[in-house]
């Protein structure tokens, strides 16, 4: 039985615009083409990578082989292997776990392109790419002469070139996948049993919606949508102004520790409900979305469920013993992103609460050793009293004398490098360096251990589930006896 492969498109799908601005100014260095700018030349790329392809666009790319009539393809090479080291940044993050997923499954991938192939393979080689199929011009003498020597490896001409390379392979395109972002990609998306819509134009995002294949947007998480450019997550950072919190009052410091770009495990303590607010509102003055673990309960809720799958949440099950969220948060790492978790696992019940010392969870020591990623601290204070454990709502009616949230960031924890499957004695010590990393941003009166009978009935109250109707006093008492946990 025939294997599939995977094709991959390349502008717009493994990159998130055009390649073109490159390639010519690779070709302009190369002493390809003369270094001047065409007229037209800028807007033309920047309305590909609004809206995608254009007809009259293809066109024009469809007589570039006349206009390469004579170009030395030696220099057209070298100017590719320039490209190559610029756009091999440019390309999507999870497009590299992609591409890795596919190969790691025995297929093999191909690059799909109807740009130039002495152009383009120089990419795909920097990117592991198996093969390449993409407009070849025509050669005499090693110079191009202005006709096209096969298909034009577009529409219609990408999905012929797709077949006889199948057939070539022994590859069924019926068991493939495609990846694409374009209309004019419905030949070969229709032809495989795997259709992908990446990062779609207006049309293909209509049809996909009709056909039902599978969206996806390969700078962010599988399942997180974008419209217009931006995911769910960036149009509710707009709304983390202090402004539209007149209940609270935000004091916020350190926020230069939290990184521009790149991956990180950002931990804190758990105090409230309120905590994800104020690590939005935190996050929102780096610019930058995240990823949050969160309850299998919140991600089974109505609406509040899809909206945590849109926000590119990853779907926790405790006591399930599953690796999956740990694996979905290290892929997250792996796509540059920033990655939330919040060590204790849930608010301290009752006098836990009130306990100087954090306890918490081995899954951000374990995320750490595997990714190898920073771990950024964040100390929450007063986020209680926003929205204690007791309350079903936040109060937000006190904007007269609100309660003021206190967030520090620290610098990154300084864990060991781990080179091999650490163990339990080793996730318990990183364990408790992250905590402590925790602990050493909050108040000093976090540090404080308070005695029970120093602690009103209110806090205690305050500090239990809605409808607990136990004796507070006496289950306080019980919890600080030793042995009991």
């Amino acid at each position: 039985m025939a294997t599939g492969a995977a094709f991959f498109d390349l502008d717009r799908t493994l990159l998130s615009g055009a390649s073109g601005p490159v390639f010519s100014q690779a070709l302009k260095r190369a002493g390809v083409v003369p270094d001047r700018n065409i007229p037209g030349e800028g807007l033309l790329y920047r309305i590909f990578d609004t809206v995608g392809e254009t007809l009259p666009a293809m066109l024009i790319t469809r007589q570039m082989a006349r206009v390469a009539n004579g170009w030395d393809r030696e220099a057209v090479s070298a100017a590719g292997k320039e490209a190559a080291e610029r756009l091999v940044d440019q390309v999507q993050p999870y497009a590299h776990l992609l591409i890795e997923r596919h190969r790691e499954e025995g297929r093999p991938v191909v690059m799909a392109t109807t740009s130039p192939y002495h152009l383009v393979a120089p990419l795909a080689d920097a990117l592991g790419i198996d093969h390449v199929l993409a407009t070849r011009y025509g050669e005499r003498a090693g110079r191009y002469d202005g006709t096209i020597d096969g298909p034009f490896v577009w529409g219609p001409g990408k999905l012929a070139a797709v077949r006889a390379w199948a057939r070539d392979h022994g590859v069924s395109v019926d068991a493939s996948w495609a990846y694409s972002d374009s209309i004019y990609d419905l030949p070969l998306l229709n032809a495989v049993g795997h259709p992908v819509a990446v990062n779609p134009d207006p049309r293909l995002q209509l049809f996909a919606a009709v056909r039902r294949w599978p969206v996806q947007f390969l700078d962010v998480p599988p399942g997180v949508p974008k419209l217009a450019g931006l995911e769910p997550q960036q149009v509710a950072l707009a709304f983390t102004r202090p402004q539209l919190y007149p209940y609270v009052r935000f004091d916020v410091d350190g926020v230069d520790h939290l990184l521009s770009r790149g991956p990180a495990i950002v931990v804190a303590n758990h105090r409230s409900y309120f905590d994800p607010v104020a690590i939005a509102y935190l996050t929102a003055r780096a610019g930058r979305p995240v990823r949050f673990l969160g309850k299998k309960e919140v991600f089974d809720a109505p609406i509040v469920g899809q909206l945590a799958k849109a926000f590119g949440g990853i779907r926790v099950e405790r006591g399930s013993g599953s690796d999956e969220p740990l694996a979905a948060a290290a892929e997250a790492l792996a796509g540059g992103q920033v990655v939330v978790i919040l060590p204790e696992g849930t608010i301290p019940r009752g006098p836990a609460f009130f306990d100087p010392e954090l306890k918490g969870r081995w899954g951000a020591a374990r995320l750490a050793a595997t990714a190898q990623v920073p771990v950024i601290p964040v100390g929450l204070w007063g986020t209680e009293q926003v929205w204690p454990r007791n309350a079903r709502v936040p109060n937000v009616l006190n904007v007269f004398d609100p309660p003021t949230v206190r967030i520090r960031v620290g610098p990154p924890v300084k864990l060991p490098e781990r080179k091999a499957e650490p163990t339990k004695a080793m996730l318990t010590a990183d364990t408790k360096k992250i905590m402590a990393a925790i602990a050493d941003l909050l108040p000093a009166e976090a540090r404080v251990r308070r005695d029970v009978a120093d602690i009103s009935d209110d806090e205690l109250r305050r500090a239990w589930p809605a409808g607990y109707s136990g004796d507070l006093r006496a289950e306080a008492e019980l919890s600080r006896r030793p042995g009991r946990d």
